[in-house]
């Protein structure tokens, strides 16, 4: 079970978009963390991920553990939100 969902997302990133707009066709709502206008954000994004790209999703489950997907990828999106 999901606790929560935080996506950290770029004002130019496509793949963010289509992220947003998946989780809301399946009625799953999330945090969005902006890091174009919350640049202090981007160390902490960088630390889950260890990436520079965006979409960055941070899922925490019920028991508090955590799934980080970067990207567009509904193969590994899809399972971890069920």
């Amino acid at each position: 079970m999901v606790k929560n969902i935080t996506i950290f997302t770029t004002n130019t990133c496509a793949y963010c978009v289509m992220v947003k707009r998946w989780l809301g066709s399946k009625g799953i709502s999330y945090e969005e963390v902006n890091l174009d206008q919350n640049p202090e954000r981007q160390q902490e994004a960088f630390e889950i991920s260890g990436q520079l790209s965006t979409p960055i999703t941070l899922i925490t489950k019920a028991d508090d553990s955590q799934e980080v997907i970067v990207g567009y990828n509904l193969a590994k999106l899809a399972p971890a939100v069920a």
